[in-house]
Parts: structure tokens; C-alpha cells; sequence
């Protein structure tokens, strides 16, 4: 047991954080570069955000 211990005291929190990030960090940066950049404007025809509590009533 206490080689667990000391294995898993030489691992730094920052190092631990960072482990845990990347991955995330990684499919962000593919998605990115793949899914058409940071153009988020695809709600609808005349580039609004398509709420109905705030589109006119038809009637």
C-alpha cells in the first residue's frame, strides 16, 4: 500500500488538472478546425435566434 502512496504523491495537482483537461481541450480544438469555426448563426433562414416568446403571432 504504501507504494500507492508514493507513486501517487510524485504526481503534482497542476499535472493531474492538466491530464484531465487535455483530452477535452483536444476534441474542442478538432471541432473547431473541422465543424466550420465559430460561425454559431445556423437557427434559422434570416439569421436570428429563433426564440418564439419573441416572434410576432401570426394571427
Amino acid at each position: 500500500m504504501s507504494e500507492l502512496y508514493s507513486a501517487s504523491s510524485s504526481v503534482s495537482p497542476i499535472t493531474a488538472i492538466l491530464w484531465c483537461l487535455y483530452p477535452i481541450a483536444v476534441l474542442v480544438i478538432i471541432e473547431l478546425l473541422l465543424g466550420g469555426g465559430f460561425d454559431d448563426d445556423n437557427d434559422d433562414q434570416d439569421g436570428g435566434m429563433l426564440i418564439p416568446a419573441y416572434s410576432r403571432s401570426s394571427v
